[in-house]
């Protein structure tokens, strides 16, 4: 298992000085620490965060290592903003393989053995809804920026736990109505074979029939998976105008790419549910244009969020996913609320992140819920056709911005047990 350890503690290191300055720098350190500390009771005199991600699997792209860089980059620019007065802060990362059960083993050894406070990223909902447990159980707080089914602010909400970036109600929202919309009136799922695909299509199929839409089957594939061939064909057999992708990663790219080798498109329309500028990136805008999908933020929407981006990009050297936004944003949301609730104790923190409003190039005028959905707007996207780009990462026409009202499972319609008090 991949495991990478990245220490940020207050004041900026020298890059050349003389020896007796260094020294001086090393004594001084500690002493800013204990001050910061002294107005903010940590529990073991430092802040500890820890990205749980897929650092070699299949969501790597979309999250993974530009997912720990994001959070980086927020506890940079936090104690930057603090101006060394900061309190101590220390980032770990590790891979969960996509597996629940190493997600699960790690996260009760980072919260036991090593102090960690709060988890973030947890890209795939198996992995999500194994650690929110451990955490709730020892009282830490996980932020989800990866994974997207609706049990996790659901069924399963805890309330230690905050749903951050997106959901698959949110994508089969956008996605799902915009489709039928254009005429794309009978659809045939092909789902990933676990709790989120299973999540997207449910969600997409009551989108299409609440807009007059027919589903007229599905069939779910092994996750991950890399042999479309009989799945796309009785898509086809269908006879179906669109084909509904509930899965993401390489399972979508890889669906795509054997459905333009196999001629089903563009007889029948593709539809990503779940689609990340990475996966546009890596197929091209020749192999997706005209498709639509839906996101909660795209990096070349306004000024803001372009400034942010090109600072992520000269690091990563492509653009961010709406993932790694979120990952930067909840992160820095978070140290605030640290700051704010003068602790690191989870409910203490929580109930300062609920109470303050998330105000930046990621989100506007949003609230986490009580049952940890941040509610946000969202954009429904359609990608460009290769003569409409014209510059690099040019990629969307956004043809509609979704309000949070529409975007984000109404409260009467929840099952979390924590918005029923």
């Amino acid at each position: 298992m991949k495991r990478e350890l990245l220490s940020v503690l207050v004041g900026a290191a020298l890059a050349v000085a003389p020896a007796a300055v260094l020294a001086q720098a090393k004594q001084d350190a500690p002493k800013a620490g204990a001050k910061a500390a002294a107005s903010v009771k940590l529990s073991d005199g430092k802040v500890k965060i820890g990205v749980l991600t897929d650092l070699s699997g299949l969501y790597s792209d979309l999250s993974g290592a530009g997912a720990v860089l994001a959070v980086k980059m927020a506890i940079e620019d936090f104690q930057a903003m603090e101006k060394g007065k900061s309190f101590p802060i220390e980032l770990v990362s590790a891979d969960h393989q996509n597996k629940g059960d190493v997600a699960s083993n790690k996260a009760r050894e980072w919260f036991e053995r090593d102090q960690v406070d709060m988890i973030t990223d947890l890209v795939t909902t198996s992995t999500a809804l194994a650690v929110m447990p451990v955490a709730k159980e020892k009282n830490r707080i996980t932020i989800v920026n990866g994974a997207a089914s609706t049990p996790i602010t659901g069924k399963q909400c805890t309330d230690t736990n905050v749903h951050y970036t997106y959901d698959t109600y949110a994508l089969a929202h956008g996605t799902g109505k915009a489709v039928v919309k254009q005429g794309g009136d009978t659809w045939f799922f092909i789902t990933a074979d676990y709790a989120f695909g299973q999540s997207l299509e449910q969600e997409t199929t009551k989108v299409v029939l609440a807009s007059g839409g027919k589903v007229l089957g599905s069939v779910r594939h092994p996750f991950p998976g890399t042999d479309f061939s009989s799945f796309l064909l009785k898509a086809q057999a269908s006879g179906a105008k669109v084909i509904g992708l509930a899965n993401a990663g390489t399972d979508t790219t890889n669906a795509i790419k054997q459905a333009a080798e196999f001629g089903i498109t563009p007889k029948q329309s593709l539809a990503g549910l779940l689609m990340f500028i990475t996966d546009v990136h890596s197929l091209g805008l020749k192999a997706t244009q005209g498709m639509y999908l839906t996101e909660g933020f795209y990096w070349d929407f306004n000024d803001e969020t372009r400034a942010w981006s090109k600072r992520f990009f000269e690091k990563q050297k492509r653009m961010p996913t709406m993932a790694q936004a979120g990952d930067y944003s909840s992160t820095m949301h978070y140290l605030k609320a640290v700051k704010a609730a003068g602790t690191d104790e989870a409910q203490a923190v929580m109930k300062k992140m609920k109470e303050t409003p998330v105000n930046d190039f990621f989100a506007k005028n949003a609230k986490i819920r009580e049952d940890g959905r941040l509610v946000h707007d969202f954009y429904l996207l359609q990608v460009k056709k290769p003569e409409e780009s014209k510059y690099p990462w040019d990629y969307y026409h956004v043809r509609q911005v979704i309000p949070a009202s529409e975007a984000v499972t109404p409260v009467a319609e929840s099952e979390c047990p924590l918005l029923k008090k």
